[in-house]
């Protein structure tokens, strides 16, 4: 059904009687078009741009648990674009411009915030770094600007202005940046494609992959045998095994993030802000709740769990900027599975594997990427080639040298 305020205001009145699923219970057919693994936000992304721009609606997308279990409900639900190279911010910018009208493209809620983002400046090498970013993102067409010490503190006068290790010198700010729901956004893409015909299974483990002649024939489930001539892999930190089943050996690792929400205050923090000399970034929900996050767990693992050390961490990053957040009760906490690259950039490509298609390594940017990264690989999946923003994100550039090393930080992923 359409979702408008008319229809609030009638099944209102009638009870709330008239309100049907937002996706059906699919049962897997005996064969698809494309079978899409991994029911998460890339996934269901792709499934929607699939039907929705090149009309390819046979299409099943398989998820082992329920729909949006992984990390597209496991992120701090950051949005942005405030990137240096220039691939990275074509990317990043599409993805924006398609945040800023997806509630209406979906007709669903996706609760868009642009609140706007602040990555505060503790030194004159980081203003001269953020300089530098803010004038490749200008040079781009995407918004930056550069604040200076009392601008910060207008928009942040809770900040502590004169630590002595970490002195607030001033901040670049994103104002079109922000939040966006994270469990709406993969509801929203799921009902989108759901109504165009894609079949959505949930709780349907992929166990293995048919293939012939190196080409793909279909794939073994927990829930039987799926002939398909098209299988995209949107698995997220799980890539690596999955892939493993395939045949594939990828340039990536799958670490541990860790997210945090307090109990709820009054409005406090009306941005999205980042500390300059850590890794620590906050948000305010709707809710009141402070939401943050920081380091990766600096271990490689495929468990969605994190440890004490990196809480303890993320927790003094937190104080040293916002010193009055020592008072509040952190509710709980709960870890995301990334497979970080090599350079720090996705991949986006077609594998040695005729007719199985990739889409991985997003190390930190893959909530803010999903609708950009959906329509770029249903592009790729259904004209079997890329479009101009995925170019560069190719796998054969690990063996070309063509690396998008955005933080310049070499081939480390738990640096990225």
């Amino acid at each position: 059904m359409h979702y408008s305020g008319f229809a609030v205001l009638k099944e209102g009145l009638s009870g709330n009687r008239g309100w049907t699923p937002a996706w059906r219970k699919a049962e897997p057919k005996p064969s698809y078009d494309v079978v899409i693994v991994g029911g998460g936000g890339h996934g269901l992304a792709t499934a929607y741009y699939l039907a929705k721009n090149f009309g390819i609606t046979n299409v099943g997308v398989l998820e082992k648990s329920y729909l949006g279990s992984g990390n597209v409900g496991r992120n701090t639900t950051i949005v942005r674009s405030n990137y240096l190279l220039p691939q990275n911010i074509a990317f990043y910018e599409r993805s924006m411009k398609l945040w800023e009208g997806l509630a209406q493209d979906l007709n669903f809620n996706t609760m868009v915030s642009q609140r706007g983002i602040l990555n505060i400046i503790h030194s004159d090498g980081q203003r001269n770094a953020y300089v530098r970013r803010g004038n490749a993102m200008r040079l781009s067409g995407v918004d930056a600007e550069l604040l200076d010490r009392e601008q910060v503190r207008e928009f942040l006068p809770y900040a502590d202005f004169d630590n002595a290790r970490f002195p607030i010198r001033g901040a670049l700010m994103q104002p079109r940046a922000g939040t966006v729901r994270h469990d709406a956004v993969a509801w929203g893409y799921a009902r989108g494609a759901d109504m165009r015909g894609v079949d959505i299974i949930e709780h349907c483990e992929v166990t293995g992959f048919r293939i012939e002649n190196g080409q793909v024939r279909g794939v073994e489930t927990s829930r039987g045998f799926i002939a398909v001539p098209k299988v995209a892999l949107a698995v997220a930190g799980s890539t690596s095994r999955v892939g493993e089943m395939a045949g594939l050996r990828l340039p990536i690792e799958a670490h541990v993030i860790q997210a945090f929400v307090t109990e709820g205050i009054k409005p406090l923090i009306d941005h999205v802000v980042t500390f300059g000399a850590g890794h620590f970034y906050v948000s305010q929900s709707d809710k009141g709740g402070l939401v943050f996050g920081g380091d990766l767990d600096g271990y490689n693992s495929y468990a969605q769990r994190g440890n004490l050390p990196v809480i303890e961490d993320v927790a003094e990053g937190g104080l040293a900027l916002f010193p009055s957040l020592g008072r509040l009760r952190i509710l709980r906490n709960w870890a995301g599975l990334l497979d970080m690259s090599m350079d720090g950039s996705p991949i986006i490509d077609k594998t040695h594997v005729a007719g199985l298609y990739l889409n991985a390594g997003w190390c930190y940017g893959g909530f803010k990427a999903t609708p950009a990264s959906g329509e770029s690989f249903a592009h790729l999946i259904a004209r079997d080639e890329p479009n101009e923003l995925i170019q560069p994100y190719r796998l054969d550039r690990y063996a070309s040298g063509a690396l998008l090393d955005e933080k310049g930080v070499g081939p480390q992923p738990n640096l990225h």
